[in-house]
């Protein structure tokens, strides 16, 4: 065999080797796609979309949008989900971002989920990093976003989350770290508390503090970011200066 035709082979060979595993891709990706679809209808089938959402709002901590800080509320979006009013709850810039990454680490160091995902998990999954609860996750984002306006879907994210101190509300927590109402809360604050959830047993106020002013200086600094904050304001807020 000439060295022309073992070029062609092996290129054939790898060729064929690759597509092979594209397709094997492509069938396991179907599988965990089914499997996710099955896991959220059987959640709707136990709780539908409004009983999930009424026994948050009858919770005695919950606490209405209209009470919050609007600097509070600006901190959530732009620590969590910058594109949350641009997306039908899935960001598929972050997925790309996240899936990214998380092959070049071999592991799963990002996860690009929503506020609408978030919730979705909150109200009905466990927060398990498994394949086939994410894609569950996105279908009942999309119903969530289908029957909620947004606004009904942060009210109902910052009432569901986890603060640390077994704090699972912004009211809770509010009462638990400053003794005071959510609506009373500064613009320090705010932003403080704003940066618990990304991990509560790391930035718990009670435990680390010291962790969780470092959070809040990075939470101002999306703020300046995606919200609009001038930089003289966020410096003022990263020293605890209302």
């Amino acid at each position: 065999m000439t060295a022309i035709k073992r070029k062609h082979t092996a290129l054939k060979i790898t060729r064929n080797v690759i597509l092979i595993f594209f397709a094997v891709c492509i069938v396991a990706a179907g599988g965990v796609t089914l499997r996710g679809y099955y896991m959220y209808t059987g959640a709707l089938e136990q709780k539908p979309i409004m009983r999930a959402v009424g026994e948050i709002r009858s919770k005695d901590s919950f606490t209405e949008l209209s009470q919050l800080p609007d600097t509070y509320l600006d901190a959530v979006i732009a620590a969590e989900d910058h594109r949350f009013y641009e997306h039908g709850g899935v960001d598929y810039i972050a997925i790309g971002r996240a899936v990214y990454n998380d092959i070049k680490a071999m592991s799963f160091v990002e996860g690009g989920s929503t506020i609408t995902q978030q919730l979705a998990k909150n109200l009905y999954f466990t927060q398990e990093k498994e394949l086939t609860r994410k894609v569950a996750e996105v279908f009942m984002a999309w119903a969530l976003e289908s029957r909620l306006s947004k606004e009904e879907i942060l009210e109902l994210y910052v009432n569901s989350i986890y603060f640390g101190s077994g704090c699972y509300s912004v009211g809770e927590a509010s009462y638990t770290y400053f003794d005071k109402a959510p609506s009373e809360m500064t613009d320090y604050e705010s932003t403080l508390l704003a940066g618990i959830p990304n991990a509560p047993s790391v930035y718990d106020l009670n435990e680390n503090p010291d962790l969780a002013r470092q959070r809040q200086r990075q939470v101002v600094g999306l703020m300046v970011k995606y919200s609009g904050m001038s930089r003289e304001r966020a410096e003022l807020l990263a020293c605890g200066v209302n």
